[in-house]
């Protein structure tokens, strides 16, 4: 059976958790890591919609990072997009880029090594893709299928390269501290007491190759301090399992609780079962009907085992993988619409509503008055199949917002604002 879910609000308190070590940027990205031949570049192509990155069974297929944009699935923009039928449409998206495969030894330079961990080091996210079936007709680089190994290979090599990045960081504060201060190169300074314990907890968990971003009762001092060390271990996971088609029709692999006891025991993070021999068929049927054809096939086999009820429902996972990746580097919506255009804004969960109205324009920032903003939930219930506020203004539940508002995700806004351009001296 799949692993057991975690209720939503443990869930986003362990990405908030991981993501506070990232860059406070709108336009972020996941990048897929794990061994050679486990299923990357397919799932990469999945996700875009298209052939992006070559699909090829040999280690090593994918040697410059293949990035590509997926459209993030979004009922509410679905909605307001159907409701005002504007020319212009633009949803949000999510970066995705797919990294060349890692091996044992990486951390040395082994297979495309540093060049790896270079790709690794500039996503702000990670999907961990995992192999669990069996194939002969896919090679795997160890010879041999065991999604434990592979999991203790690649979080050890992440740890090792994030250990010899620590072992130089106490010179690098040291000469912080020494520029500072004016200091000779001789003097040997102590360490503030923020450094000093913001090392000791990284190294603890990197010697038991945990990764530092889902681990530790950091102080908002101590994350400070890390987030310019630019270890990858800090980054949020998402782990990904890539299973048979015929295991994932009936969520069922003997890997599965395995796999869940092993990341409960490396810092947590969320699982998702999925099977890239699944995905491919049911994208290879370009009709729509055909394609739902194939699933109620799918669903029909898993009762026939027995497996009846909503949860054994058989669909695509691509839709959640791409929202959970969104998630993890905790990114949100806010829309914005008119005749013209319904569009998607991405930002920063806790951005404030200056800061999201300099994501459509500095303009708008710099010259922030209000925020006009109606709740995705009352706008459906209220506007009566009209695209027009006017209902919901009726109903009181159009509000006007200042700079300490903090946007919610779904929020419909129209950003007042008024620059004048500066005086001549």
């Amino acid at each position: 059976m799949p692993p057991k879910k975690k209720g939503a609000k443990d869930e986003d308190l362990g990405l908030m958790r991981a993501a506070r070590f990232g860059r406070v940027k709108n336009d972020l990205s996941m990048g897929f890591v794990g061994l050679p031949n486990v299923g990357k570049s397919s799932l990469t192509n999945l996700l875009s919609g298209a052939a992006h990155a070559e699909a090829a069974n040999y280690p090593f297929c994918t040697i410059d990072p293949n990035v590509v944009r997926c459209i993030v699935p979004d009922q509410k923009f679905k909605y307001l997009a159907e409701t005002w039928k504007p020319p212009s449409v633009i949803p949000a998206a999510l970066k995705v880029v797919d990294i060349a495969g890692l091996i044992r030894g990486a951390s040395e330079g082994a297979g495309l090594g540093n060049a790896f961990l270079s790709h690794i080091a500039a996503v702000d996210g990670i999907f961990h893709l995992v192999r669990a079936f069996d194939s002969d007709e896919v090679i795997h680089v160890d010879d041999s299928v065991d999604p434990i190994r592979d999991l203790d290979t690649i979080e050890c090599e992440l740890c090792l390269k994030d250990k010899e990045t620590l072992s130089k960081v106490v010179e690098r504060e040291k000469d912080k501290i020494r520029k500072e201060k004016g200091l000779a190169r001789a003097v040997d300074p102590p360490l503030p007491e923020v450094v000093e314990s913001s090392f000791e907890k990284c190294q603890k968990l990197l010697d038991s190759n945990t990764p530092d971003g889902a681990n530790g009762e950091f102080s908002s001092g101590e994350v400070e301090v890390i987030r310019d060390w630019g270890l990858i271990t800090t980054k949020p996971q998402v782990y990904i399992i890539n299973m048979s088609k015929k295991n994932f029709i009936r969520k069922g692999s003997k890997w599965l609780p395995k796999i869940q006891k092993w990341v409960n025991e490396h810092g947590g993070g969320q699982i998702i079962p999925m099977s890239v021999e699944f995905e491919q068929a049911l994208v290879d049927l370009e009709d729509k009907e055909a394609q739902q054809a194939f699933l109620n096939q799918c669903t029909e086999e898993a009762a026939a085992l027995g497996l009846k009820g909503p949860q054994f429902v058989v669909k695509s996972v691509v839709p959640r993988i791409i929202r959970s990746g969104r998630a993890s580097l905790c990114l949100q919506s806010f829309y914005t619409c008119g005749p013209k255009e319904v569009r998607a804004w991405t930002i920063q969960k806790g951005t404030l509503a200056p800061q999201a109205a300099g994501v459509i324009h500095t303009d708008f920032e710099r010259g922030f008055i209000k925020a006009e903003v109606a709740n995705f939930d009352d706008f459906k219930a209220l506007h009566g199949g009209q695209p027009s506020m006017a209902k919901v203004k009726e109903a009181g539940k159009y509000r006007q917002e200042g700079k300490t508002y903090t946007m919610q995700d779904g929020d419909i806004v129209v950003f007042m604002h008024n620059v004048t351009a500066s005086k001549k001296k």
